[in-house]
């Protein structure tokens, strides 16, 4: 390729561009150069350029694609200096005459910069406290009895003392002598421990004091529910879910804080207390510089206060959010400076208090100082938010996301991404929710990126976030995107956490390309796009942050791919900065969720809160999924109007007094496009419920026309044993059958062999039952002429042991090329090895198989728990080849497991069955509305709704009104759904109910986020609804080589590698049971995973030593249990009975 490099640098990055560009390409003037390049060149040219750049570097790169026609290929550094084709001004002014990018809609943008600067002044004070600086000093070593955050509200409260808004502020401007005293005067400064008549702090605080103190109190970790334990009264560790919280407490939970909701409280003696209470010298508030500086903000903010419309900031998420950001961004970069930066303010001379130390212990920051460097970088954070996503990286005009599409099973896409454009001025002033339910197969994560690529200014370029469920659906979502539009690293970033399964899946991928089964790339015109680099340098932003590497990871590149627990910290971080990242990520780009239902129900408020935050903060949303509800649906929209609500009054049009009244909606699938603007609930409602019946037709007619893919069959489990593990050995007898069965059914004939094979899949439900089933299908074997190849698939394998699972199966299940699998060496092996005319591949998996696998069997069994998953395993059959059926492919017992246990509830009636996972009420009475009359599936579902399987029970449900959640199982998983997500009316008092009168109660839900946007100033929902919460107990082992390297024992993570300390192991080879496999005739295992081999070649592969590989790659989470654990290679972990 032919390219031409312009650079507009100035200073010393023109001389640094040019020793780097002179390099690659001869000039063609003083600032051009003109070479042929390959790609790789070009990569290698650009990487240096990045990594030189400064504020000054300006470099763009042309294609010249032919005599009359050149290409912006990508501007690195200041990318204002070329426009969007990359041409470079006749003429400069340095006057904005237009400033279009001056027209601020920032309409309390001044509120956010005061509040976070005043609270910067004062949010330290506590630290002042002869108990911190002997902290500070390794004086004192105990448990913090009061916080320093805890004093200085106090502090600021005893300042403040009766006074309103207008006159508290005057009085700092303006301070006397009685000013000065009454910071810690006797009954305005009431300490807690020592003062009785403490009260709760929140209590009757004018607007602007509360919103300051809610600042102060917040800068490090917001209010926690207080837990006591029920025997010994002591309170819990913070963050420990409270069994007796009631919801209807949750418009004014701020009224009850106390200091027991920011540190545990603990018995002291009065003289232990005092201390917290005390300071040795005077505090800052008395020094020149801090009043001088006090005084200006005090001034600014009663003018702030003579504004209309101004007040009732806690009302105000948009306002309250944004300066705790500020403060805590100010606070963590001031902290981190070193001792001789530029940066550092001075404080008054003499000063003897300090605030922080350095790593090795000595006193770095005076108090004073702090103070006031927090609170100017504070002012220069929250000035630096306007705009700020214009100077990050951005991904333009890219042909890969442009290009009409060739193939017509596709063209839906062109459909979709011209509706989005056509929405993109609404839902620029309005946002946008977008719907994708297009079916496996039809190219819908490509459809999310052109959906959203065409969302975006094209002059600008795109920023879009994709966050999914699955570690593993991740890295094959974004490993997908990198390789069909050929991005980079720093185009595209993938997060997945995990940093160990991440190296394995890139290992597999790097095996897979090696041996020529990964896709070829194709040619580079075909996907050539512009990268515009940003601007960070100097900015007051983003200058501080991507410094920070953690929080430059998730923000730099223009496409990020990640698991939604990289978002979710936005609104469920506790402690401070953990919620930075993701915040400053959803207001500068788009947020697509993929595969939302697949998330449990009891995680569902944390993906609701994160979609009201989206709206909140500026996001456009795009949900993906082809078996979206539309409770689900609904309820997520909602969340997403009401957070767009408060970002209107904040920065909409006409001074923010435009609520969200038509969002722009798109919903598209591969039959058609919709599109609407809807101002309501009812009104997307209706749009969804239209545009689902019209998916519903045409999926009918294609199923009319091509046959059916997916048929189900229901198999009668009669089992009479009582006895737990006599119930699962007939539970293995009726497998066994049903799997021969599909197998005489759905077999193909070898094309090498002649023999008739098949691979199939059993999902059931739970990981103990199954370890114990699959140990009687191989004592079992297999009838005369049938072999069958077990493997075992689960989430207790050492991770190691589990990717090479995962791999083999990822391989021989991609049947996009039915004869493909029949030409690998272990497939052959097996089938070749033994006469048997009938070999049946048999994967026994517990639910992880039912999403994020891109698997295609020939039939599959099913131990039922919802009629979700039956769809999700339905998903895993023919998804590939997409032959129609002619019997059943898909056998599903009519009851499972759980339905046999003899254990009875309180009220005497039999437990619920379909949970854990599934959507009963295992909670409730054998009465109430979530638990199932009947456990057999005959009388749970309609013929039509297992005979041919598709989404529409999962999209499609009854009305309402003729829902029976007792008696259907589709009902019942639609009426959970609804009563998480739809809002009900709440009939709660505005102020706290008085003592010896019952309070008011209802049922916490999903809702609540955004019905109660005051709730999200102390973290009591993300207490009660955590995300991924998992109530069992849980070990993390991991197998480590002995001192011969011949063996490798169990260890258990005592504690793990930390801030440079090395992790702690203690043996747990005395809780591990090691079983020896009876093997029955005519069965084996499909695929031996030996461990310490699998270690050999990852320690030969990365050049580690065997015992820094098996830290990395043998780590596995188990139930805690006191008997220990039962292990075998082919088998994973299972609890020891």
């Amino acid at each position: 390729m032919n390219v031409l490099l312009i650079s507009q640098c100035t200073k010393n990055a023109l001389t640094e561009t040019r020793r780097i560009l002179d390099q690659f390409a001869e000039r063609r003037g003083d600032r051009t150069w003109q070479t042929p390049i390959t790609q790789a060149g070009l990569d290698t040219l650009r990487r240096l350029l990045r990594k030189s750049a400064r504020k000054n570097t300006a470099v763009a790169c042309h294609w010249i694609r032919g005599k009359d026609h050149s290409e912006l290929l990508w501007i690195v550094g200041d990318a204002r200096q070329f426009n969007e084709r990359g041409a470079t001004p006749t003429n400069a002014t340095r006057r904005n005459i237009l400033r279009q990018g001056d027209e601020n809609d920032w309409h309390t943008g001044e509120d956010i910069q005061l509040l976070a600067q005043m609270a910067a002044l004062l949010h330290d004070l506590g630290k002042a406290s002869v108990a911190f600086q002997e902290r500070l000093r390794g004086q004192l070593q105990a448990r913090n009895l009061f916080r320093h955050e805890w004093v200085s509200l106090r502090l600021f409260l005893a300042f403040v003392g009766t006074d309103d808004d207008a006159n508290w502020l005057r009085r700092l401007a303006e301070p006397d002598e009685a000013d000065n005293v009454s910071w810690l005067a006797p009954g305005r400064y009431l300490r807690d421990g020592l003062d009785s008549d403490a009260p709760p702090p929140f209590k009757n605080l004018p607007p602007l004091a509360a919103a300051i103190g809610w600042l102060i109190l917040t800068h490090h970790r917001l209010p926690v529910l207080p837990v006591h334990d029920a025997l010994s009264g002591q309170q819990a560790p913070l963050g420990r879910k409270s069994p007796t919280f009631n919801p209807a407490h949750l418009p004014h939970l701020l009224d009850a804080v106390a200091h027991d909701w920011n540190e545990i409280r603990q018995p002291a003696t009065a003289a232990e207390a005092e201390a917290y209470w005390r300071f040795a010298e005077q505090l800052p508030v008395l020094l020149p510089k801090w009043r001088t500086r006090a005084t200006r903000l005090a001034t600014r903010l009663r003018a702030l206060l003579g504004k209309a419309g101004k007040g009732a900031w806690l009302d105000n998420p948009y306002v309250m959010h944004l300066a705790r950001l500020s403060l805590m961004l100010a606070d963590h970069h001031y902290s981190a400076l070193p001792p001789h930066s530029n940066e550092r303010m001075k404080g008054d001379a003499g000063y003897r208090l300090y605030a922080n130390t350095d790593k090795d212990g000595r006193l770095k920051q005076a108090l004073d100082e702090h103070l006031l460097g927090v609170a100017r970088l504070a002012g220069s954070v929250a000035h630096g938010l306007p705009g700020f996503e214009r100077h990050l990286p951005r991904l333009a005009r890219h042909r890969g996301l442009q290009k009409r599409s060739a193939d017509p099973r596709f063209r839906w896409q062109d459909k979709a991404a011209d509706a989005a454009g056509a929405l993109r001025a609404a839902a620029q002033t309005h946002g946008a929710f977008i719907i994708n339910m297009a079916s496996t197969g039809c190219g819908k994560t490509l459809a999310n990126a052109r959906i959203l690529h065409a969302l975006a200014d094209p002059r600008q370029g795109m920023r879009a976030t994709f966050a999914l469920g699955l570690r593993t659906l991740t890295l094959q979502t974004g490993r997908s995107y990198r390789k069909d539009l050929h991005l980079d690293e720093d185009e595209l970033a993938i997060r997945v956490g995990g940093s160990a399964s991440r190296a394995l899946f890139e290992y597999y991928e790097q095996q897979a390309e090696a041996h020529g089964s990964a896709s070829t790339q194709a040619l580079i015109e075909e996907d050539g796009h512009v990268l515009y680099e940003g601007q960070s340098e100097g900015h007051g932003l983003l200058s501080r942050v991507m410094a920070d590497e953690r929080i430059r990871a998730l923000l730099a590149a223009p496409m990020l791919v990640c698991t939604v627990d990289h978002l979710t910290p936005a609104t469920e971080a506790q402690r401070a900065g953990r919620q930075i990242a993701p915040m400053l990520r959803l207001m500068s780009s788009d947020l697509v969720l993929d595969e939302l239902d697949d998330f449990d129900l009891a995680d569902l408020p944390a993906l609701t809160r994160l979609v009201y935050w989206a709206g909140l903060l500026g996001s456009r949303v795009l949900l993906s999924s082809a078996t979206l509800p539309p409770s689900l649906v609904d309820g997520l929209f909602q969340a997403y109007r009401a957070g767009r609500i408060h970002h209107q009054r904040n920065r909409g049009p006409h001074g923010g007094g435009e609520r969200a009244s038509g969002i722009a909606c798109l919903w598209a699938d591969e039959f058609g496009v919709h599109t609407a603007c809807c101002g309501d609930a009812p009104a997307h409602a209706r749009e969804h419920q239209d545009f689902v019946r019209r998916r519903v037709a045409a999926l009918d007619r294609a199923v009319a026309r091509d046959g059916p893919r997916r048929c189900g069959e229901l198999l009668p489990l009669r089992i009479e044993a009582k006895q737990e593990q006599a119930v699962r050995r007939a539970f293995a007898a009726e497998l066994r059958a049903a799997i021969l069965q599909a197998h005489d059914r759905h077999a193909e004939t070898c094309p090498r062999s002649g023999k008739r094979v098949s691979f199939g899949l059993v999902r059931m439900a739970n990981i103990e039952p199954l370890f114990d089933v699959a140990q009687e299908l191989l004592r079992l074997g297999a009838p005369e002429d049938y072999r069958i190849h077990l493997c075992v698939y689960h989430a207790r394998f050492p991770m190691l042991q589990r990717s090479a699972i995962e791999r083999r199966l990822d391989a021989c299940l991609d049947r996009r090329d039915p004869a493909a699998v029949y030409q690998r060496a272990d497939i052959r092996q097996a089938i070749d090895a033994t006469t048997e005319p009938n070999h049946l591949f048999v994967v026994l998996a517990s639910p992880v198989c039912e999403v994020g696998r891109d698997w295609d069997a020939d039939w599959a069994v099913a131990e039922p728990s919802s009629m979700r998953a039956l769809i999700q395993l339905a998903g895993r059959v023919q998804r590939h080849r997409n032959q129609p059926c002619q019997t059943p492919n898909i056998l599903i017992f009519d009851t499972n497991l759980r339905h046999f246990s003899t254990d009875r509830g309180r009220d005497g009636h039999p437990l619920a069955a379909f949970v854990r996972p599934g959507f009963e009420d295992e909670r409730g009475l054998a009465d109430t509305p979530f638990r199932l009359a009947s456990h057999r599936l005959g009388a749970l579902l309609r013929e039509e709704e297992y005979r041919t399987i598709t989404a529409r029970p999962r999209i499609q449900p009854r009305p309402q009104q003729d829902w029976q959640p007792k008696r259907s199982l589709v009902d019942l998983e639609h009426a959970r759904l609804a009563a998480q997500m739809q809002p009900k009316p709440r009939d709660v008092q505005s102020q706290p109910t008085p003592r010896g009168v019952k309070p008011r109660h209802f049922d916490l839900d999903a809702a609540c986020a955004w019905q109660f946007p005051r709730a999200a100033l102390t973290w009591a929902l993300p207490q009660q609804q955590a995300f991924r919460d998992d109530p069992t107990p849980s070990c993390e082992l991991l197998f480590l080589p002995d001192e011969d390297e011949a063996r490798l024992l169990l260890h258990a993570i005592h504690e793990e590698a930390r801030h440079g300390k090395p992790a702690i192991y203690t043996s747990a080879e005395s809780r591990i049971e090691r079983l020896q496999l009876a093997f029955g005739p005519r069965i084996g295992a499909w695929g031996e995973d030996d461990l310490m081999d699998l270690l050999h070649e990852q320690a030969e592969a990365r050049d580690l030593p065997l015992r820094r590989c098996a830290e990395r790659f043998t780590t596995v989470s188990v139930p805690d249990s006191a008997q220990g654990w039962r292990y075998h290679p082919f088998l994973g972990f299972g609890k020891k009975k």
